[in-house]
């Protein structure tokens, strides 16, 4: 691991589903010679691709946990980690761009610039990340990347200059044209292994030449010596790249690149790029928060001699216990050094270090600043920060986005309950988007995620690694009772047995509160009801609310005022005032017109203006009120009211509805009374389900 930092690369592969990450990382590989045998996404063979090592990914032909790997090429030392591109497992990008220093934005010559791509772009954005993007299957039928440069810049803002141009374009793609050195590249051999340059065909000359003039253009802007010697019409290549990787490190220029990386074509000048134009971990600027001097900022160094500072931001439970992946921004890690969790302030002894490569790995004795590795055996949490005795160091943590959309799980034996309680406690602590709990008044185990994906795939992988069978359902709403109109009641408690027996009367009479508070009232004068005995009247009372009597929903918004009662001078007790408080609830919740109240939640939709309609019209479908909407220049915020019950689902329906483009979030508001139809039906199940259990 001890190279020269100018000649590392940390890189990441991001791009929306189906662009082609992972088959691009399996080429990389295999010209870098770290595999010796190209394997397919979805492969007749039945291996897979390397970097999907998981079961679940070769069986379903996606990539669901990011994985790292590295390489060699011409000198340099390349990190990669490749990402999901499902919207569901967001948090893999997030992390794995949180550490890296630049990335590759892969995307497909026909699709263009789509929703993922877009989340991915703000990513990097929120990191500064600097980028370089390929526009991958040039092969497929309509393939046009002139039409996705200039989707990058009208979508994304990019200033985005083609670095190539393709030679024949999908069933005819032979080759590109690098308009830097001003020649035609084709890649022969069984799988494209072979380089072999040419003249630029006459027909293409002429459009390689406008093209070439648009990029040098562009780079001048960056380099005074690239300006004159463009005014003498003497560029040369060195000149050309210097400037460019001036502009692309600034995050103001992102060169594009062109191939197919299913059919072996512009890979390796896509290699060339990644050493020539992305970031060496010292180009860089990382900063940690001192926590001994009120977190004021420290700038980070890549200087192995120093305190090390590392941050752990992926864990994995893999076979030998947790393996932590971590970052080091200086310093170093080695084997048997007593690091410190600057969150708990444990002290930790590194026993095994590795480098990871898709699933397997390889054992090492340090970690230099700059580098990605992994460690053993460690306890601690995705977001922390490992630095030495002497300081007090930590790494801002990375942006986490909220979950939205939960199911119920219910393990269907003992055996399952126990193991899905490791599987919940694991899996929460490796993905912070993946979130569960226990909701205190339906007793249902809740679990949330990013998507109907996210929760399949661990509620699958529950059952394959754990042996977990659960089942799931929706969760249950947490509906409430209350009452309508005031209600007079006079009850009487007696029971006689053989020696004291039970007498209490309490008389008063309930109506609706304010807000969703229970209110009890005493206002009994002469001593009608004994003051020792009004606690017991109130804890009665109280003991109804748990269960309402009409659907056996919790109770609020009573006021309950007593004002008359009577005792006995043997058999009244705490209990029988008890006993008589809950006949008397009882008694004036039959005729107080009791309904059913739902929680109402408030929505806001961040959706593109062209999609308002839509969106609208899904929230209307839902008994949403819409309360209003602010355009901005290409969004539009609608904020709108809908009850909890029609809000499963919905990030599903969001989806489809925007081609994915939209965003919800969604916080209680307030309860309001169920329509007659809806409670109806309520009733109707609740009565169901009653005879179900008789």
């Amino acid at each position: 691991m001890e190279k020269d930092l100018s000649q590392v690369r940390n890189i990441g592969i991001s791009a929306h589903i189906d662009s082609g990450k992972t088959t691009l990382t399996e080429r990389i590989l295999y010209y870098t010679d770290r595999i010796h045998t190209i394997h397919d996404v979805k492969g007749k063979d039945g291996v897979g691709a390397t970097m999907d090592s998981m079961e679940l990914e070769r069986e379903r032909g996606i990539t669901i946990a990011s994985a790292a790997t590295y390489c060699e090429w011409r000198d340099h030392q390349v990190n990669i980690i490749d990402t999901p591109g499902h919207v569901d497992f967001t948090i893999e990008v997030e992390r794995s761009l949180r550490v890296l220093d630049g990335a590759i934005l892969v995307l497909c010559s026909v699709g263009g610039v789509q929703s993922q791509s877009i989340t991915v772009d703000m990513q990097m954005k929120r990191y500064k990340v600097p980028c370089i993007a390929f526009i991958n299957k040039c092969d497929r039928s309509g393939a046009n990347p002139f039409r996705v440069i200039q989707q990058l810049k009208d979508k994304l803002g990019h200033n985005a200059v083609a670095m190539q141009m393709p030679i024949g374009l999908e069933a005819d793609l032979e080759g590109v044209v690098d308009l830097v050195t001003m020649q035609a590249v084709y890649f022969d051999g069984e799988n494209g292994e072979v380089m072999r340059t040419e003249e630029i065909p006459d027909a293409l000359r002429d459009e390689a030449e406008s093209l070439r003039e648009k990029l040098i253009d562009a780079a001048s802007m960056y380099s005074d010596d690239l300006m004159e010697a463009a005014l003498e019409g003497e560029v040369t290549p060195e000149l050309l790249t210097e400037a460019l990787r001036i502009g692309t490190l600034e995050r103001d220029i992102t060169p594009v690149f062109m191939g197919s990386a299913y059919k072996n074509k512009g890979v390796q000048p896509l290699l060339d790029a990644v050493t020539n134009l992305l970031p060496c971990p010292a180009d860089v600027e990382n900063q940690a928060l001192d926590m001994n001097a009120d977190e004021a900022p420290v700038i980070l160094s890549s200087d192995a001699g120093k305190s090390p500072v590392a941050l752990a931001f992926k864990l994995e439970d893999g076979q030998y216990g947790q393996l932590t992946y971590i970052r080091v921004y200086q310093g170093s890690i080695s084997k048997a050094d007593t690091i410190v969790n600057a969150r708990t302030g444990k002290k930790v002894k590194v026993g095994r270090l590795a480098r990871m490569h898709a699933d397997q790995m390889e054992d090492i004795d340090s970690i230099s600043a700059g580098y990605i590795g992994a460690l053993f055996g460690i306890d601690c949490a995705s977001g922390d920060t490992f630095t030495d005795r002497n300081s007090r160091l930590s790494m801002t943590s990375m942006y986490v986005p909220e979950p939205v959309i939960s199911l119920a799980i219910a393990p269907r034996d003992n055996k399952s309950q126990n193991n899905m309680s490791k599987a919940l406690n694991r899996f929460t602590k490796e993905d912070p988007t993946f979130q569960t709990y226990v909701n205190q008044e339906t007793g249902d185990t809740i679990i949330s995620g990013m998507g109907e994906l996210h929760l399949e795939v661990y509620i699958e992988r529950m059952r394959r690694e754990y042996g977990a069978d659960v089942e799931t359902g929706m969760p249950r709403v947490a509906y409430r009772e209350t009452i309508t109109q005031k209600a007079e009641f006079n009850y009487t408690h007696k029971k006689q047995t053989g020696g004291a027996g039970q007498f209490g009367r309490v008389a008063g009479y309930m109506e609706p509160a304010e807000g969703d508070e229970f209110e009890f009232v005493n206002k009994v004068t002469g001593g009608s009801i004994p003051t020792q005995f009004i606690a017991a009247c109130e804890k009665g009372f109280k003991g109804c609310l748990a269960k309402g009597p009409k659907m056996e929903f919790p109770v609020t918004g009573i006021r309950i005022v007593i004002d008359d009662g009577a005792s006995h001078a043997v058999d009244s007790s705490e209990m029988a005032f008890q006993a008589a408080a809950r006949g008397a609830f009882l008694e004036g919740y039959a005729r107080a017109k009791a309904v059913i109240h739902e929680p109402i939640m408030k929505v806001v939709v961040e959706s593109p203006t062209e999609f308002q309609g839509a969106v609208m019209g899904s929230l209307n479908q839902r008994r949403g009120i819409i309360l209003g909407s602010q355009d901005e220049v290409t969004m539009c915020v609608i904020e709108s009211q809908v009850p909890l019950s029609e809000m499963f689902g919905y990030s599903t329906v969001l989806r489809s509805a925007t081609q994915g483009k939209a965003q919800f979030t969604m916080e209680f508001n307030a309860y309001r009374q169920v329509p007659q139809s809806i409670a109806e039906d309520l009733l109707k199940k609740a009565q169901e389900g009653k005879k179900n259990v008789a």
